[in-house]
């Protein structure tokens, strides 16, 4: 047996349950960064490394090494009775998710029992974020109802990942149109990431202005700020190297939104003591747009990139219309 988790947290406690099998951490964020379709595995996994390793310090090498480790365990899956996916509610869960399923289609497994564990609440806990909130024997309750993985499912997985690896969003949108019930959570995780786009208003996208808005109602230090934003979002899972990320963004633009107070280094580290003390205020230009006064895109901010769409100042190509709730968006192609 095998099962796939997504987070160390979770298979650490796993171990404790006493229930047999392999353990495969998927290691992977696949809400950050570029993630535009690729035909070649190689290609992507370097791609995906280089990303990951500039962002977090990593070596580069290293982590292309890991993520093709991580891709060929994939290619194994045949050589077990059972494989269980661990995955929970959020976006950075549906984004893996679909990749692994998409990662699947085609693929003979019929000697293998694939099972999906998939929840988005739990008996007991009120403010539900994850499976690494579960203890062991939580956990364990849940390996029972483990539901066999259909091939509907695969096959949403794959249309799922193909339109969020698009360069065009309204990808997105066709498939939210159809049948998406085979995995309940994917519609409204979907949905969540549309409203990362820049909206029309300001040029933020929601996670940068609920951010903004926390730090205007006086919450400055770095761990206040990302728990209370992770209490007000919890389903968009973000981890706190991509909330910083988010953060240092608006810190880099040739005219910053925000000010770093009390750090030294833009880039996270999670074993950094110092980040205990950092905190983010917001400067006039920041607050002009967060009040819709001014727009983001003005200020010359670094590129972003949006699963396969990738964003550059000074006119992004994409704008989300929250107004509009997604039928409406700003494509300057056309508009040109």
């Amino acid at each position: 047996m095998l099962h796939i988790l997504n987070g160390d947290s979770t298979a650490q406690t796993l171990t404790q349950t006493g229930l047999a099998g392999e353990h495969l951490v998927w290691k992977e964020a696949l809400i950050w960064g570029p993630t535009p379709a690729q035909k070649d595995l190689s290609e992507w996994c370097r791609l995906r490394a280089n990303f990951l390793a500039g962002s977090n310090g990593m070596d580069a090498q290293q982590c292309f090494e890991d993520l093709m480790q991580q891709e060929a365990a994939l290619g194994t899956l045949a050589n077990h009775d059972e494989v269980v996916l661990w995955f929970e509610f959020d976006l950075f869960c549906q984004l893996n998710l679909i990749y692994v399923l998409s990662r699947l289609a085609g693929r003979d497994l019929s000697r293998t029992r694939l099972r999906l564990i998939c929840i988005g609440e739990f008996p007991g806990i009120t403010n539900f974020h994850g499976l690494g909130q579960l203890t062991a024997e939580q956990l364990v309750s849940l390996f029972p109802g483990r539901q066999p993985v259909t091939a509907e499912q695969i096959e949403l997985g794959k249309l799922a990942w193909s339109a969020c690896s698009s360069s065009d969003p309204r990808e997105i949108e066709l498939l939210l149109a159809q049948d998406t019930t085979p995995l309940p959570f994917l519609d409204s995780a979907l949905r969540l990431h549309l409203r990362r786009f820049p909206s029309v208003s300001n040029g933020l996208g929601w996670v940068e202005q609920r951010a903004l808005e926390c730090i205007e109602r006086g919450v400055h230090s770095f761990p206040e700020l990302f728990s209370t934003w992770n209490a007000a979002e919890p389903a968009y899972g973000l981890g706190d190297a991509q909330f910083w990320d988010t953060l240092i963004r608006l810190v880099e633009v040739g005219r910053p939104l925000l000010r770093l107070e009390g750090g030294k280094s833009l880039r996270f580290s999670e074993n950094d003591s110092n980040l205990r003390h950092v905190g983010f205020t917001l400067t006039e230009t920041g607050r002009a747009v967060l009040q819709g006064e001014r727009d983001l895109w003005e200020m010359e901010p670094p590129e972003l990139w949006l699963g396969g769409v990738r964003l550059t100042p000074p006119n992004p190509l994409w704008r989300w219309d929250e107004a509009g709730q997604g039928r409406h968006w700003l494509d300057r192609r056309s508009a040109s």
